[in-house]
This record gives C-alpha cells, sequence and structure tokens, in this order.
C-alpha cells in the first residue's frame, strides 16, 4: 500500500504520462542520476530508448534495494542530449517505460543539455522515491 496521493487541480487538462505533483509520506530515497549503463558500468547499447530502459531498470534496482516498488517513485528528472531523440520516438519510449515502471507516472521533468559526464550516454535520470513508513 502506498500512501501516495496524485496532486491534480480542478479544471486543469490531465498531464499525459507524468503527474503535475504527488503528495507522499514515508522514507525518503534520492537516486543520483542513472545513465544507460549495465551493473558494470559497461554501455550495452548507443540506442537512445535502449539506455532509457537500462537507466529506468538501475533506478528500479536502486528503489528495491531498499525495499521499495516503482510505484513508490515519485519525481524522475530526465536529462537529454538531444530531445529530438525523445520527441520523435515517443511511441517506443511508452513502450520501455511501461516495461519498467508499468502504469506509474510520478512527476516528471526533461530537460535538454549540452552534455553529460559519461562519455556515450544519452540519457542521465535521477529519481526520489517515498517509501511507507
Amino acid at each position: 500500500m502506498t500512501t501516495h496521493t496524485f496532486l491534480h487541480p480542478r479544471g486543469w487538462k490531465k498531464p499525459q504520462g507524468y503527474a503535475n505533483g504527488i503528495l507522499a509520506e514515508g522514507r525518503l530515497i534520492f537516486v543520483a542520476g542513472q545513465v544507460g549503463w549495465n551493473a558494470e558500468q559497461r554501455f550495452d547499447s548507443q540506442d537512445f530508448v535502449a539506455q532509457v530502459r537500462q537507466a529506468l531498470n538501475n533506478i528500479a534496482a536502486i528503489v528495491h534495494e531498499a525495499g521499495g516498488k516503482v510505484e513508490h517513485i515519485t519525481r524522475l528528472t530526465w536529462f537529454v542530449i538531444d530531445k529530438n531523440d525523445y520527441l520523435s520516438r515517443l511511441s517506443e519510449l511508452g513502450e520501455a517505460y511501461r516495461s519498467v515502471m508499468g502504469k506509474h507516472f510520478p512527476a516528471m521533468t526533461l530537460v535538454q543539455v549540452a552534455a553529460l559526464v559519461e562519455d556515450g550516454a544519452k540519457v542521465e535520470i535521477e529519481a526520489t522515491a517515498v517509501l511507507p513508513n
């Protein structure tokens, strides 16, 4: 059972694929930015969607390490090198997202950046999760 309430002001158009806000109570997990590499810190793919899937899997693994589930994730911040990689592949991204996160859509932000620290990374995603007490 989660202690999350999705916040959607009356009269606002419903967001697609994210929440405007989430009210949560419990133990906080702050997940550092995760890139799309494997546990050995190697990129298995240079494909944007594959890296997104791996980054989300990395986040899920960290949340699970604390005893949590993806449903406890309250915020994701995405940093991408090229927003067109994101916009031009929304259908594939949705598939990759749902394969890890199911139909759980926390508050999200996407920012295009000039570069990421890890060479070869096309995306970095950081997360916040709130586990029930």
